[in-house]
């Protein structure tokens, strides 16, 4: 038994000393220090070492949360709690962060900001992306991967695993489709990134909205292999919650990125596709 002076008396997980912080924090720096050195025509290893060791943090990191919520049984109901609102916090951070991204292709595409924009938008020379062909498509797939991720958690909810894991895999399978769609239309696209204001606009608002599209299935990917185990109930399923949720959120940046950046945004031009 534990004597009363090291006997915990209030519910929240103090968590152990952990590297992965500090790992992961050197694994960002290097790839995004490998990613400007490769825009600048340097080699892409440090890049891929940087990945390399991210991946090792995701691993390391995942495997220590799901070890104190799972088995050590850290994760209360307050500290489920925090971890809810810790994720809403971080979403509404994810919303400013492309905030920032839409301001900029409103601000170089609107006669009254931008002088670019006041002769012909999208500029002179620019052929953009057909709107109802893989734009639309894509959009299609990624709506349907919300309805999907929706019956998962549904079936969670309900205590049915089976139904659990086949709804994950299907919406990991079709978040890599939209994946896969998504560098096809990149490497058939008529303009590249250093076109000028409208491709730059365009491919860092997209590009980074299929980051998030990468790391949310990567994401799902951890949650299908603990729903396989068991490692969820109807009662405890707060990793599954913040996937759903993050994924929803990259569900809805796509609407407006369809919206605004592929339909409108392509608005003015009457050239052939």
């Amino acid at each position: 038994m534990s004597s009363p002076s090291t006997t915990q008396k209030h519910p929240w997980h103090m968590v152990d000393p952990s590297p992965w912080p500090a790992v992961g924090a050197v694994a960002a720096l290097l790839m995004a220090f490998g990613l400007i050195w490769f825009a600048h025509e340097g080699p892409i290893w440090v890049f891929l070492g940087g990945a390399a060791l991210m991946i090792v943090t995701f691993w390391g990191w995942w495997r220590d949360v799901i070890a104190e919520g799972t088995f050590q049984g850290h994760h209360s109901d307050s500290v489920s709690t925090g971890l809810r609102l810790g994720m809403i916090l971080f979403i509404a951070s994810e919303v400013m962060f492309f905030f920032a991204f839409f301001w900029a292709f409103f601000h170089s595409s609107m006669p009254i900001f931008s002088k670019v924009a006041a002769t012909a938008w999208p500029p002179e020379g620019v052929r953009p992306l057909y709107t109802w062909s893989l734009p639309f498509l894509n959009t299609l797939i990624l709506l349907s991967s919300g309805a999907t991720v929706t019956y998962a958690h549904h079936a969670l909810r309900k205590g049915d695993r089976r139904n659990t894991v086949i709804g994950l895999a299907l919406t990991i399978a079709l978040g890599a489709l939209f994946t896969a769609i998504q560098a096809y239309e990149y490497g058939h696209a008529a303009f590249k990134f250093k076109d000028g204001i409208y491709s730059s606009t365009f491919y860092i608002a997209t590009g980074f909205h299929g980051a998030h599209v990468i790391i949310g299935t990567c994401f799902l990917i951890v949650c299908l292999f603990r729903a396989a185990k068991g490692h969820f109930t109807p009662e405890k399923h707060v990793g599954f919650e913040a996937a759903a949720w993050y994924w929803h959120f990259v569900d809805v940046v796509w609407l407006f990125l369809f919206t605004f950046i592929y339909w409108w945004g392509a608005a003015g031009y009457k050239g052939p596709y």
